[in-house]
């Protein structure tokens, strides 16, 4: 059973000010790239480790009982700085003037995180043919979008979850089979969801395939009008809402308690109600979901970079991923891990969904940081910060 998640999904006013601010400054520019897709001047190679590994990390995600081994083999200590919002780990890493991290190696961004502090200048690009398991990941995550830009490599993808779709088997009948329900009136009061301003992109996610009339191809790019429909349909679904959840323990508590019997969850969290007989089913519509997925990212000021190139080889190796998924209750980035997972605790690679088809990654849609680039010679997409002012909104 994984640890407590301590991920707070809200976004602070303050650290939406300081991030925009540094955002929009850094502006959209190209990166530059070589033949090989990575940043000019990269390594060759991981020298001697300086001794200590300095990270902005989600709790767990150094877990001693993983990563004492990597400290004994390496000899680089690890200091280690809990976060509990991808707005605290961009504060951190642009604190203490000039940003880019100053007195920190590496951190274990989310995707709306992740885009920040690439515009921000904040990380650095990274030389991926020193992380041999990289060419095992799965393919959408050796160059995702929210960790890569114009073919240069920003840090590493590690580890994911997708955001499922819950309910009580015992009080909703027939089982919903579509998103369709998180806005279905006849389910006023009993329905819960994520408190975070990327949500937005569930809703869109949703329209996309409900109104394909309002063209949009990507729920994180969203020109006005989209934009303005998900907003609509949103603050009609505020009515039905009974919590707004900002841990994920507190949307599974509520199920438990069963003051909700609907809504968007993880699968840890199935799983965990489940093994207290809470009578709950999950289901990834065919259409497919949206999703997390972190990356340890180098900061572009990093002191001891041998030591972060060295944990980011060492914790993508698949059987270090799987005791990270199963202390977290996540999935891996590398289906290797699978055999090794399900040694630990059986039958936990398909719990997590690591042994799906391709076909089932792709329909899955990551977070990324809206941006008003919106990737196709247009800037009129609505950037986080409109994001984040239409969420209060909603959410009052």
């Amino acid at each position: 059973m994984s640890k407590r998640h301590r991920r707070v999904l809200g976004w602070s006013a303050t650290a939406l000010l300081v991030g925009a601010l540094a955002f929009t400054a850094a502006g959209c520019g190209s990166s530059k790239k070589s033949s090989s897709g990575n940043g000019s001047n990269l390594p060759t190679s991981i020298g001697k480790g300086e001794g200590a590994l300095n990270l902005i990390e989600w709790p767990f995600y150094s877990d001693p009982s993983f990563a004492k081994t990597f400290e004994r083999e390496s000899g680089c200590k690890i200091h280690r700085k809990d976060a509990g919002s991808s707005n605290q780990m961009v504060a951190l890493m642009r604190a203490g003037g000039g940003g880019g991290g100053g007195q920190w190696d590496l951190v274990s961004a989310s995707g709306d995180a992740s885009l920040r502090l690439i515009k921000g200048g904040d990380v650095k690009a990274v030389n991926v043919d020193l992380v041999p398991s990289w060419k095992q990941f799965i393919p959408i995550f050796k160059s995702p979008a929210h960790n890569t830009v114009d073919g240069v490599h920003y840090g590493v993808s590690v580890q994911w979850g997708p955001n499922v779709l819950l309910y009580n088997n015992q009080k909703v009948k027939p089982g919903p089979t579509n998103w369709n329900a998180l806005y279905d009136p006849k389910y006023k009061g009993q329905i819960t969801i994520p408190n975070n301003p990327i949500q937005i992109a569930d809703a869109a996610f949703y329209l996309e395939h409900s109104k394909p009339s309002l063209g949009i191809t990507d729920p994180y790019e969203l020109n006005k009008a989209q934009f303005d429909a998900t907003i609509a349909l949103l603050k009609q679904q505020r009515h039905l809402v009974k919590l707004y959840w900002n841990y994920d323990t507190d949307g599974r508590a509520a199920f438990a308690n069963g003051d909700v019997s609907l809504g968007a969850i993880w699968p840890v969290d199935t799983l965990a109600l489940q093994a207290k007989k809470v009578p709950v089913t999950e289901v990834i519509p065919k259409e497919g979901a949206t999703g997390w997925a972190d990356t340890w990212m180098l900061a572009k000021r990093a002191p001891h970079p041998n030591c972060a190139y060295a944990w980011m080889k060492y914790v993508t190796q698949p059987q270090v991923e799987a005791k990270q998924a199963l202390v977290f209750g996540e999935t891996p980035v590398n289906p290797k891990a699978c055999p090794y997972m399900d040694k630990i605790q059986a039958g936990s690679c398909a719990k997590y969904h690591l042994n799906e088809p391709l076909a089932y990654y792709n329909t899955i849609k990551f977070w990324k940081t809206p941006i008003a680039d919106c990737g196709n010679g247009k800037s009129d997409c609505m950037d986080y910060n409109a994001w984040q002012n239409a969420w209060t909104q909603i959410t009052g």
